[in-house]
């Protein structure tokens, strides 16, 4: 499986212009990493999925710099990091994850690292700080079982889905970031109104969502398996994987979708920080880049084609709302304090 995706992305490489990394990388920098010799990774990502094929190729380009991975939930994750610094034994070098950074900022254990690959990135991608850069992008918006849902009654809208016939129907994740119920709270505000949006929100309660203690993954699965007909919330690309292998489901382009980065960073203190800032800078080459689309994950490069174009929002022609970290950080726990009002 792993050879076929790489010969897959060695294909999409090809047809893009120009070589695969628009920067150089510092040589000083590759050999203090060798010296390193290490580099430990704590990431949400799917490990089949994209974690080792990008490990395999980081390491066939950069021999004896190991990669050690841990995969958890973000906020999992940003607590790991944190006992590690109270105890005065960081062990880890690198993180990505929407719901580890702030924690991980509120604590003062990120550090400031601009990666050159990140300077052809778009703005939203990366903090103007250099606290994080993002190597893969998040949609997401509702999706139904196309078994279930007859073609005429599909909800279009967000206003559709207070229809009556949903109530007690529609799932979503217990995930209290922006990439859940936050997330779909910040939108409806954003684009209605407070005023308005406030009241679309008593109305939605009412339709008496139904809160899944798991990832959206989950949440989607459910759907296809027919538990539910409709979630809100759920990742663009997953239901594509999913149709692809026969699955009754479809995502929606209902406007607008909930855009937001993966963010990356480098743990402060980290024990190999020239490791991480090189596993960092090949996150964002065009060579890892193709590696996220050929593995069914969405690029942060916008220059990377991807087995879907309908994903993409100036091909598909959807529109999309934007939760940057900054904002996330802000407006989450507000958010959280609205869903304890109306959703519990």
């Amino acid at each position: 499986m792993f050879t076929r995706r790489i010969l897959t992305a060695g294909l999409m490489l090809g047809m893009l212009a120009g070589p695969a990394g628009a920067q150089t990388v510092d040589p000083a920098m590759v050999e203090a990493a060798r010296k390193e010799g290490t580099v430990v990774w704590y990431t949400g990502m799917i490990v089949n999925q994209i974690v080792r094929p990008l490990v395999e190729a980081f390491e066939a380009k950069y021999p004896g710099v190991k990669v050690q991975y841990s995969r958890a939930a973000g906020n999992d994750n940003a607590l790991k990091i944190i006992n590690e610094a109270r105890a005065r034994r960081p062990l880890a070098d690198m993180f990505d994850g929407v719901s580890a950074l702030n924690p991980l900022l509120d604590a003062k254990l990120v550090d400031v690292f601009r990666p050159k690959e990140a300077e052809r990135y778009p703005a939203s991608r990366k903090d103007p700080s250099g606290l994080w850069t993002s190597p893969n992008v998040y949609y997401y918006t509702a999706a139904y079982n196309t078994s279930l849902v007859k073609p005429e009654e599909v909800p279009q809208t967000y206003e559709a889905l207070l229809d009556p016939k949903w109530q007690g129907k529609i799932a979503w994740t217990y995930d209290l970031t922006a990439g859940g119920p936050p997330g779909f709270m910040i939108n409806i505000l954003r684009s209605m109104g407070q005023e308005k949006g406030m009241e679309y929100l008593r109305a939605f309660a009412k339709q008496k969502p139904v809160t899944i203690p798991a990832a959206q993954r989950v949440v989607l699965d459910k759907v296809i398996a027919g538990e539910y007909p409709l979630a809100v919330m759920t990742l663009s690309y997953h239901s594509t994987i999913s149709a692809a292998k026969g699955a009754p489901v479809q995502w929606l382009k209902m406007p607008p979708m909930v855009f937001t980065a993966n963010p990356a960073g480098i743990v402060k203190n980290a024990p190999h920080p020239n490791a991480a800032k090189l596993l960092m800078e090949f996150l964002l080459t065009k060579e890892a880049q193709v590696i996220f689309a050929a593995n069914d994950y969405m690029p942060a490069d916008p220059e990377i084609p991807i087995k879907n174009p309908d994903l993409v929002p100036e091909i598909g022609k959807f529109a999309i709302g934007v939760i940057t970290p900054e904002e996330a950080r802000a407006e989450v726990p507000k958010m959280i304090a609205i869903y304890n009002e109306l959703f519990k």
